[in-house]
């Protein structure tokens, strides 16, 4: 079912404790005791192609693992392919998960100027074939992984990234659940039915002024008549870039409406860990 909720971020955060069971007494006779090895979260950088572009990514993995999981494809900020999107693939390889950070510039290119970082992301965005299949080359290298159960497949994006998940979620591809952060919603590609198939998580800051009341109602419009299975949720008081520690540093040096919060970066993410769990029964 489709849902659209404005939360107010005063809820208080859940502790969970686990309780060990008791020990049985020795017995006389061979015993075998089996072992959990425990997670060794290892990052490393890949190079694929995309046509004649060489694209630099970056995949985290619990190494100890002895079983295949789901690969999460995690689609930069429009400043291109940095150390946050490293970090985020980071902590969805401690949730258990395959983490592949997408290069969707080339050449593992960054911004460091709000003018160019602009340029990049329109320069995708504007010929989306372009940005179809670079997204759809990482896709493959993350299929591909020893790692990954290649039938489970999720993707996540922040700011320019969730637009790229969004879009590429409504052109059919082989995605099964997708999360946007952030994310711009005014789309190249829009919701189709029959092909907007993967569950849609839109997590948005409702005091973000580059994604308008207009460019919502027209989102969720055709999503629902798309009949697409997808929820949106609005955070009180959040602006854009509200899940980057890092965004109150370029809000002030830019004169840009950017701010990192607390609550609804932990709410946010609480709630892409219950999709995730729940698609992909983890």
């Amino acid at each position: 079912m489709k849902a659209f909720y404005i939360l107010f971020l005063t809820g208080s955060l859940f502790f969970i404790t686990a309780c060990g069971g008791e020990s049985t007494p020795a017995t006389d006779e061979a015993t075998t005791e089996e072992t959990t090895m425990e997670p060794k979260i290892v990052g490393e950088e890949v190079t694929y192609k995309a046509d004649t572009t060489e694209m630099i990514g970056y995949i985290a993995y619990d190494e100890n693992a002895t079983e295949k999981r789901p690969g999460i494809l995690v689609v930069h900020e429009w400043w291109g392919h940095n150390e946050y999107v490293r970090e985020r693939a980071k902590m969805l390889a401690e949730l258990g998960y395959v983490a592949l950070a997408v290069d969707m510039y080339g050449d593992g290119k960054q911004a460091d100027h709000p003018d160019d970082a602009g340029k990049f992301a329109m320069s995708v965005m504007q010929n989306f074939p372009t940005a179809e299949a670079r997204f759809n080359a990482a896709l493959e290298v993350l299929k591909n992984h020893p790692k990954v159960a290649s039938e489970e497949i999720g993707a996540i994006g922040y700011c320019f990234g969730g637009g790229v998940v969004l879009s590429m979620a409504n052109t059919g591809a082989d995605l099964d659940a997708v999360a946007s952060f952030h994310g711009s919603l005014g789309l190249p590609v829009m919701p189709e039915k029959g092909k907007t198939t993967a569950r849609i998580l839109v997590l948005n800051g409702a005091a973000d002024p580059f994604v308008t009341p207009e460019q919502i109602a027209a989102y969720t419009a055709a999503m629902d008549k798309a009949e697409a299975d997808y929820e949106f949720i609005n955070y009180e008081g959040a602006v854009h870039a509200f899940t980057s520690k890092g965004a109150d540093a370029y809000g002030e040096k830019f004169s840009l409406p950017l701010a990192y919060n607390k609550e609804a970066d932990e709410k946010s993410w609480e709630e892409m860990k219950a999709l995730f769990s729940e698609v992909f029964k983890k």
